[in-house]
């Protein structure tokens, strides 16, 4: 069962990296043409459904109410990515938010 836990960290990375390239896309690009020609759109498309293949298979082991929250760790991955490759800020507020979303995962996942 503690597999599928990993499995689901790894799939919130993958969501969390599709969102990144998808943010790279369309900074690199003035126009939508330029956006869907641009190769980083198809890496986060890529990145997006292997998330959403290894979310389906999170979801036939564990329970709906269990496996949705635990998304929210996508929350940390992207606080992690966007301070390390796009140079943002990370505020009080958000690691407040992310301690909150730590402590809301670890209870899920030490009640299921």
């Amino acid at each position: 069962m503690y597999s599928y836990f990993l499995l689901c960290i790894v799939c919130t990375l993958f969501g969390a990296f599709g969102a990144f390239y998808f943010k790279k896309s369309a900074s690199e690009s003035k126009s939508i043409i330029k956006t869907l020609l641009n190769f980083n759109l198809y890496i986060g498309v890529f990145s997006y459904c292997i998330g959403a293949v290894l979310n389906i298979i999170i979801l036939k082991h564990l329970p709906y109410t269990v496996v949705m929250p635990i998304t929210s760790i996508t929350y940390i991955w992207t606080i992690i990515i966007s301070y390390f490759l796009l140079k943002e800020k990370i505020t009080i507020k958000k690691m407040v938010g992310i301690s909150l979303i730590i402590i809301g995962a670890l209870i899920l996942g030490l009640t299921a």
